[in-house]
């Protein structure tokens, strides 16, 4: 009998490499996130968007036909996408942007486009392969692809970082530390997506748990705005630079995903 297929899926992600942090039961999570914990989840992330999952992934970031729940996806995506886009206006001409979790690399090129100089890493070396392979010639700006670990200090300093659907797989704690590490390397913006905790998010992943670990995708971690928004400002490194700007949920079928802004001090959204 042929196992469904878990009935949504989301972006290839990126992990970092965990750094061990106690989150204070204060702010609702009252747990370890362990070095263990974070080589456990980066194995399996690398495992399915590397290895299993990795055809699919690339069949959905092309224009190839897809089942109806892969369409909403798409379109989801599409719409996020084309959010943050906006979000950093039309000329990116000799900005440095990290596009932390780039998967085939869609938003890297419209960026490159833009003319921006893009970092693009992914830890899935065959989604990276599958991005540097789909490159067109006669951007503006450039692209540098790179598989491994969107965190790592060797790639430097940021005008803006990028994360599309690419912290969806992580606990809030693991979120926080993210952006911690980002906050130091970034000049600007500090744009991302989350997968926001509604009914609905939570039962579709307590559906999928009955399905077979091989067969479905890592579980998304769920997370309520309210608490992120306030973990954020408890953050003395993210709350000393940046503030949460402008947010915006996408909800297309079976894809959800909100998108937040973070702003250095005195700057208006734009």
């Amino acid at each position: 009998m042929r196992v469904p297929e878990k009935p949504f899926a989301f972006r290839e992600a990126a992990f970092f490499d965990g750094i061990l942090r106690k989150w204070p039961a204060a702010h609702g999570e009252g747990y370890v996130v362990t070095q263990t914990t974070f080589e456990q989840r980066k194995g399996e992330l690398k495992t399915y968007f590397g290895e299993t999952a990795a055809d699919k992934w690339v069949a959905l970031t092309s224009n190839s036909p897809v089942s109806r729940i892969r369409e909403t996806v798409r379109a989801g995506r599409a719409e996020t996408a084309s959010t943050l886009l906006d979000w950093l206006g039309e000329d990116l001409t000799g900005l440095r942007i990290l596009d932390a979790g780039c998967g085939t690399g869609r938003l890297a090129e419209e960026m490159a486009r833009r003319g921006a100089h893009v970092t693009a890493i992914d830890i899935s070396a065959a989604l990276v392969e599958e991005a540097r392979e789909r490159m067109p010639s006669g951007l503006a700006g450039s692209i540098d692809y790179h598989a491994g670990d969107m965190t790592d200090p060797a790639l430097g300093a940021f005008d803006h970082v990028v994360a599309m659907d690419s912290l969806i797989h992580y606990p809030l704690p693991a979120i926080i530390n993210l952006l911690e590490g980002f906050a130091p390397r970034v000049n600007g913006r500090i744009l991302f997506t989350f997968a926001p905790s509604t009914p609905a998010l939570q039962a579709m992943k307590a559906v999928g748990k009955l399905f077979p670990r091989n067969d479905r995708s890592p579980a998304i971690e769920p997370v309520a705005k309210a608490k992120l928004l306030d973990a954020i400002g408890a953050s003395e490194t993210l709350s000393s630079r940046l503030a949460p700007g402008r947010s915006h949920l996408v909800s297309t079928g079976f894809y959800k995903s909100n998108s937040l802004e973070l702003r250095p001090f005195g700057r208006g959204a734009a």
